[in-house]
């Protein structure tokens, strides 16, 4: 038997600046014209990666390229090119610069309000995209899309993330929500709160999912015994936890796969 769950007992899920410029460009001057156009070098030069990808779509670009594109709208009339060598020389990879908290985006020479907004909103459309293909729908006809959609919110994340699926009786997704957000390695877990929250939203089921920013999903210790103590704070209530996704770069792992649950 459980102890009656009284205050609010926290656990947590863990794996085993430069300044900002004033303005959203390079430290070089504009280089528009004195009539305010860019040279014809880099009209033709933005026109020829638009055209690129409107052709082949993002598959035909390397990293660099797709964020000069985001970067274009930022940044209107400079050379976008160094900037966004710089972001991947930083972050590594077009879905990490999109995933960057601000303020670290902000310690890029280069970066300013305008280029950290361009990028959120890109990152916000990815999301709702993604988020889209799974909200009220069952899991079991569309767990790929789950698991993409936990991957495009999840797998680029610096800090680990704690979100949980809730599901109704017949496992149609009724909410996605972040419970806890935490340290590169560490999230603090409130188990009240979780079965809390589900009997609010008259939810049957839940599937917990956190990110391990090392890319590597293999639980650790800490993971393990934070499963068991949600799995009997759930039972107690009648609920049930049906997985646990870590969340890697590469890929994920299953609890219920694993025989952890």
């Amino acid at each position: 038997m459980m102890p009656p769950m009284t205050g609010q007992t926290q656990f947590s899920f863990g794996e085993a600046p430069q300044r900002q410029l004033d303005f959203d460009g390079t430290d070089a001057l504009p280089v528009a014209t004195s009539r305010g156009k860019l040279p014809s070098y880099i009209q033709d030069h933005r026109k020829r990666l638009r055209d690129r990808f409107m052709q082949g779509g993002a598959a035909a670009m390397p990293d660099y390229e797709l964020l000069e594109l985001v970067l274009f709208r930022a940044i209107p009339r400079q050379d976008v090119k160094p900037l966004a060598r710089r972001l991947l020389e930083a972050f590594g990879d077009f879905n990490t610069v999109l995933s960057a908290n601000p303020a670290r985006l902000a310690e890029v020479k280069g970066v300013g309000e305008a280029v950290i907004c361009e990028l959120k909103i890109v990152e916000a459309a990815a999301h709702r995209l993604a988020r889209a293909r799974v909200m009220d729908r069952p899991v079991i006809s569309s767990w790929d899309a789950v698991l993409d959609y936990c991957h495009t919110t999840m797998a680029h994340r610096e800090t680990e993330q704690f979100r949980i699926l809730y599901l109704d009786r017949k496992n149609v997704l009724v909410a996605d929500e972040e419970q806890a957000r935490g340290t590169v390695d560490h999230v603090p877990v409130y188990p009240r709160e979780v079965v809390k929250r589900a009997l609010e939203l008259n939810a049957s089921a839940m599937i917990l999912v956190h990110n391990h920013p090392s890319g590597d999903p293999t639980p650790s210790e800490a993971d393990i015994d934070m499963t068991v103590r949600v799995q009997a704070a759930a039972e107690a209530l009648g609920l049930t936890v049906h997985d646990h996704l870590i969340i890697g770069r590469e890929r994920e792992l299953s609890f219920r796969s694993e025989g952890y649950l």
